[in-house]
């Protein structure tokens, strides 16, 4: 776990911050991709296209029709798989990440004030909102493409600070991307690398959280 401070010394947290992709929600382009390309031609066509610097320029703000435009002028003859995956966006979602989602509710039971932080575009975020009923237990959700200012920039952290007037000190956020943790822990928050929910529990508990809580629910509530 990466932190801000010592978790002995600091105040028990009053609010989660929660990255969704890769931590609620099971997100990834190769199972678009698989439906496309030959399972071993996958990595090669999202390293030539720079897939992650593409997809980042419409998490930032840009409009998918832009980004698509000026991706498909370089590499012509990816056109057609850059087009396909706005347009094809929800079946990059595979479900909820196992066990993320239980832990999210017994943070809602027990009254921590929960928000969520995402690199998502404006365009493709509908899929979730449809997709996940689980959205409802977040105080607010802001989506990066909406607010045109992505992770790991200071200034969207600084943002959801101010807006909802948390304490850095008080507030914990989760994230899987390792750059994205090492900036939120610059902005002064409670910053925690997910890995699986088992463990993310146990960091929450080091933290002060949920230290009455049993563990992962089988059902929910």
């Amino acid at each position: 776990m990466s932190s801000s401070a010592d978790a002995g010394e600091a105040p028990v947290p009053t609010a989660v911050v929660f990255d969704l992709g890769g931590v609620l929600v099971d997100w990834d382009p190769r199972y678009l991709y698989r439906q496309l390309l030959p399972e071993d031609e996958i990595e090669d066509f999202l390293a030539e296209v720079d897939f992650s610097a593409w997809n980042y320029r419409a998490d930032a703000g840009g409009r998918w029709a832009d980004v698509i435009a000026e991706q498909s002028a370089r590499f012509p003859h990816r056109a057609a798989l850059l087009a396909a995956y706005p347009e094809r966006f929800r079946e990059t979602l595979g479900g909820e990440v196992p066990g993320t989602v239980q832990l999210l509710r017994d943070l809602h039971t027990a009254g921590v004030r929960l928000l969520a932080l995402t690199n998502w575009s404006a365009e493709t975020f509908p899929h979730a909102r449809a997709m996940f009923a689980f959205l409802s237990l977040f105080e607010d959700v802001v989506v990066s493409g909406e607010e045109r200012l992505a992770k790991p920039d200071l200034a969207v952290f600084r943002l959801v600070l101010d807006r909802y007037r948390l304490d850095p000190t008080r507030t914990v956020f989760v994230d899987d991307s390792p750059r994205n943790v090492a900036a939120a822990a610059t902005a002064g928050l409670v910053a925690v690398r997910f890995h699986d929910a088992t463990r993310l529990r146990d960091d929450l508990r080091r933290l002060g959280l949920l230290a009455d809580q049993p563990g992962p629910a089988t059902t929910a509530p």
